[in-house]
């Protein structure tokens, strides 16, 4: 049963995408859209575009790192991100 998850969240007002894993989503959206994370506080408010299930800390944070990077973001863009 997955217990980590990669999220991607979009600002509803700006051209900001955040890319993260947590192991509730809940809590760390909640976070996110209350301005207690610093690198994302600015750029407030957020809609869940996706997330994905993995089943270790390890996936997801590998997940994580991938998309942070070109061809991650390339990903992303392409398949997953709405316009």
């Amino acid at each position: 049963m997955p217990s980590w998850y990669v999220y991607i969240l979009k600002s509803i007002n700006r051209d900001f995408v955040y890319i993260g894993s947590t192991k509730s989503i809940k809590r760390r959206y909640n976070e996110h859209n209350d301005g207690l994370v610093q690198s994302t506080k600015h750029y407030r408010p957020f809609e869940l575009e996706i997330y994905i299930a993995v089943k270790s800390e390890k996936k997801a944070k590998e997940l994580e790192h991938y998309f942070k990077t070109g061809s991650g973001k390339a990903v992303l863009v392409k398949r997953f991100i709405s316009e």
